[in-house]
């Protein structure tokens, strides 16, 4: 069966088509700014749910929160081997060759495979920017769950207003694992997740905010949202 089309699937697995473009990143630590060419893809237009993330892994995180809710204590691993379950699943080639280096070094993304990935850092950007060049795509109270309307809780997915290219969430709620390794000169291993959460300032919720944190790190204002090739 095509996860995409199977009846009960949710809108974390909406793939939406994503044009071709160019990114400007900047680490606001370093200052450094590079330029990313960003290859046509798709986006799901929400975070995987705790409803299918369960479904595919037998089931999720321990947690009060609802079904529809951003899937939380999931780590960067954790989210690959989703992708590679969901890929079989669905009858598509998995993304990742993986092995139990607890860094993660030996996780190989097959870039010719047509199944289920984490987004690039540029494509995360990108995506979420929707040709916008300011800190969001629009009024934060109206796009994003954060400190300020939360109640410190994950709230239903899409229930916020979308982005230009119908992408729901991309700030606020839960953070999002990238693929991308965010300095290994000076962090070693670690892995960027990008978008702002529930306990976050605004400072936090803005498409440019990078963070960073080992591969088996979990916590419970951090998911990942699915992207594929095109």
């Amino acid at each position: 069966m095509n996860p995409e089309t199977t009846p009960g699937r949710t809108a974390a697995e909406h793939m939406i088509e994503i044009p071709a473009g160019v990114i400007f990143l900047r680490d606001e630590g370093t200052k450094r700014v590079w330029k990313a060419e960003v290859r046509a893809f798709r986006l799901a237009s929400c975070p995987v749910t705790r409803e299918l993330y369960g479904a595919v892994r037998g089931q999720a995180p321990e947690s009060p929160a609802g079904p529809r809710t951003p899937v939380t204590d999931v780590s960067w691993k954790d989210a690959v081997r989703f992708c590679n379950l969901l890929s079989q699943e669905a009858g598509l080639d998995p993304c990742y060759s993986t092995g139990d280096d607890p860094d993660g070094h030996d996780v190989v993304w097959d870039r010719e495979a047509d199944g289920y990935r984490l987004p690039s850092e540029a494509e995360w950007e990108y995506a979420c920017r929707a040709g916008t060049p300011g800190d969001r795509y629009g009024e934060l109270d109206e796009i994003a769950w954060h400190r300020g309307n939360s109640g410190g809780e994950a709230r239903d997915v899409g229930t916020r207003a979308p982005n230009a290219w119908g992408l729901h969430d991309m700030i606020g709620n839960v953070w999002e694992w990238c693929w991308d390794v965010y300095d290994p000169e000076v962090y070693g291993p670690y892995r960027v997740f990008r978008g702002g959460g529930v306990h976050d300032h605004p400072r936090g919720c803005r498409a440019s905010c990078r963070r960073k944190s080992h591969p088996s790190f979990r916590i419970d204002d951090l998911g990942f949202r699915l992207a594929r090739s095109s």
